[in-house]
């Protein structure tokens, strides 16, 4: 029977990968900051502590779904999200090449500057302009560096079961007849389920290294809303502003990438595996959470 550990297990992604290997005779070790029903409590940038559980377990897989995602707390929090998302990968790839595991690691379309004119390739090299960008960057080099056997998966705009934009939108049209959501930042929104179906597919092979993995196709915050709404059947309007627009109303800290559309490039040359477009991903989470 095959082992995974999977970090972040309560997560959006963490929960997608788990019911994607449903009815698979696999068992999973998961593992997230709290202990709870069935989960470990596992402090990734503790090198002792993830040692001793890889080296108890001895998986044949890490996927590695924990991240400190909080784009404008990472600002204000280097320390802390250096711990989580760069020494917490570092820790995990020395874990599973002691083991002889395969890492299977996430990471973020914050890499790049976000200034670009043409989706990004892995070839593209990056220039991340926020905290969150940057300890995600150094995650990706320490998996690089210490890990023999590695997936590194490049998403963006994730969605799924749990905290995020299309459920925030949602709740927002329960008591406003209008929003407004910046219409100058452009992606290609991904659902955790696209996600956890490209992760599936790739972990058994050993076609590693750098992947992007978005879904197929882009559009930008405000349209986005617009789709979420009208699959919904909610009447709220969305109201376009500019990135500064926006910023002016609610202040944050981090900058955000005006460009971050990922080409599939590898997936698409490696294997021909290709994500659903997202309007497609889109349609299945809205009638899932029905």
């Amino acid at each position: 029977m095959k082992k995974i550990l999977v970090t972040g297990c309560n997560g959006q992604l963490g929960r997608a990968i788990r019911a994607q290997y449903a009815g698979e005779d696999v068992t999973f070790i998961n593992t997230d900051v709290a202990e709870g029903d069935g989960v470990t409590a596992l402090d990734i940038a503790d090198i002792d502590a993830v040692l001793t559980i890889v080296r108890a377990e001895r998986p044949q897989a890490i996927i590695n779904c924990a991240a400190h995602t909080n784009v404008d707390v990472c600002e204000t929090q280097w320390d802390a999200a250096y711990r989580i998302n760069a020494i917490g990968p570092r820790n995990l790839a020395i874990a599973a090449a002691d083991v002889d595991a395969k890492l299977i690691h996430v990471s973020t379309d914050y890499v790049f500057e976000g200034n670009g004119t043409h989706p990004y390739t892995e070839f593209d090299a990056p220039n991340p302009v926020s905290a969150y960008g940057k300890t995600k960057l150094e995650g990706e080099r320490f998996v690089k560096e210490f890990a023999r056997k590695y997936f590194i998966f490049r998403t963006a705009w994730l969605y799924g079961d749990g905290k995020n934009f299309a459920k925030t939108m949602l709740r927002l049209s329960e008591n406003h007849d209008e929003v407004s959501v910046v219409c100058d930042q452009k992606g290609s929104p991904t659902s955790a389920v696209e996600l956890a179906r490209a992760i599936h597919h790739y972990e058994p092979t050993e076609n590693y290294g750098l992947f992007h993995a978005t879904c197929e196709g882009d559009t930008n915050w405000a349209e986005f809303a617009e789709a979420v709404f009208g699959r919904a059947g909610k009447n709220t309007r969305v109201n376009h502003v500019t990135s500064e627009e926006y910023a002016a109303m609610n202040p944050a800290s981090a900058k955000r990438p005006a460009y971050s559309i990922l080409d599939n490039y590898m997936m698409r040359l490696t294997d021909g595996y290709r994500m659903a477009d997202w309007e497609s991903a889109l349609d299945e989470y809205m009638r899932d959470m029905k």
